[in-house]
Parts: C-alpha cells; structure tokens; sequence
C-alpha cells in the first residue's frame, strides 16, 4: 500500500494527474506559483520524492525531466480507502460507519460501482429441479476491493 501523500506532494501529484501528460519541474512551478510563493528547487525536490515513492515515472529531455503519474488519482483514493479498511478491528462496522457518512450523491455513486463490480448474475435459463433448486442461497461474502482485484488477477 503505498503512504499517503504529503500536502505539497498532493498538491503536486494533482497537477499531473489533471494534465495527463508528461510535465517538467518548470510547468508545475508555474501553475504553482499562481497560487503561492514556491521555489524551483523545492517542486523539483517533491517530484524526485515521488518519483522514489514510485508514484511517478521520469524520462530524461535533454537537461532536465518529464514526470507522468503511475497510476491515476481512482487507484490512489481506493488504495487509501482499502488500507484504512483493511487496519479496522471490525470492518464491518467500519463500512457501516463509512456509509453513514456519505452524502446521498455518494451513496449513489457505490451503488453505481456495486453495480459495475457485481454485475446481474440472473440468467434467463430455467433453474433445474432438485435439491439445489429450493435451497436458500446465501448472500454474497464482502470482500475488501484490493482483495477483490487479486482474486480476479488469478
């Protein structure tokens, strides 16, 4: 699980990630630099720690480096959700609490997601008779979204 980012690394990594492309140390100083007073040296020392982190990948441009994001600011987000999750004592009670918090905007958009992750299993085949035909079925085991990405790697 990778640590959470630091305010300025945030900062930074949220300017890559809007542009989706590689950038210089020089374009991200600028943007910052609308907003607050920042050195050059300071952004170039924040990218080179993410890039250590593994949170960026670099290619040389003559003297100086372009910096693109590994992965998107979704994987960040769940990788910090998953991580929280995964260090509860009960996690159910952990996602009920989660749950509780949500706004209904944000209810919606798990049951968007629930809805992509555990698609209709109902089929338009007839169930064939027998035991197993009448037999309660239990409902689905919850499995933690990191979990949930492993199993369906194998």
């Amino acid at each position: 699980m990778p640590r959470p980012l630091g305010e300025l690394e945030d900062t930074v990594m949220t300017r890559v990630w809007n542009w989706n492309r590689p950038v210089t140390v020089r374009e991200v100083l600028e943007d910052l630099q609308q907003e607050r007073s920042i050195a050059y040296t300071t952004v170039m020392t924040v990218l080179d720690n993410l890039h250590q982190k593994g949170w960026v990948r670099r290619e040389a441009e003559g003297r100086a480096y372009r910096y693109e994001a590994v992965s998107t600011r979704a994987a960040y987000s769940a990788a910090l959700m998953n991580d929280a999750w995964a260090q509860s004592d009960n996690p159910a009670a952990a996602l009920v609490a989660f749950f509780g918090m949500m706004s209904p905007r944000q209810r919606e958009a798990l049951r968007d997601a629930m809805r992509i992750v555990q698609p209709d299993t109902t089929s338009d085949a007839e169930p064939e008779a027998g035991p197993e035909a009448t037999a309660e079925v239990a409902p689905p085991e919850v499995v933690p979204p990191g979990e949930a990405a492993q199993e369906r790697g194998r």
